[in-house]
């Protein structure tokens, strides 16, 4: 699956479409190949402040549990409850009905354009 160009990127292998200083955040398909089934998700909660490149949440998969990254400095807006529900749809569709939440960004993000994320990726 391509990284879809409008999207910026984090190193931990999150995205982030930002409109205006709010952002929705997900995980990358690299990140949803890399994991295998995603079985559990915890989020931030709504009204959480969060730091760039800190821990906010886990992914469980079936095999592995992995850090969640906030990609930038900001307070949790939203979250995606169909996720929390349903992990397996960051699986099937992690750019779209698989988003995590949604923050209004406070502080610089250090992130990446597709290209620059797809070098990251085929080191």
């Amino acid at each position: 699956m391509a990284n879809p160009t409008h999207l910026s990127y984090t190193a931990e292998h999150e995205w982030i479409e930002t409109r205006g200083d709010v952002a929705r955040v997900g995980v990358t398909a690299f990140a949803t190949e890399a994991l295998g089934d995603i079985v559990f998700v915890e989020l931030p909660e709504v009204g959480t402040t969060i730091t760039g490149g800190e821990s906010c949440g886990e992914l469980e998969s079936t095999k592995s549990v992995s850090d969640l990254f906030a990609p930038a400095d900001g307070e949790v807006l939203e979250v995606n409850a169909a996720v929390v529900e349903d992990p397996a749809l960051i699986n099937s569709d992690p750019f779209g009905t698989g988003w995590l939440f949604e923050m209004r960004i406070s502080g610089a993000a250090d992130l990446l354009d597709a290209a620059a994320y797809d070098a990251l990726i085929e080191e």
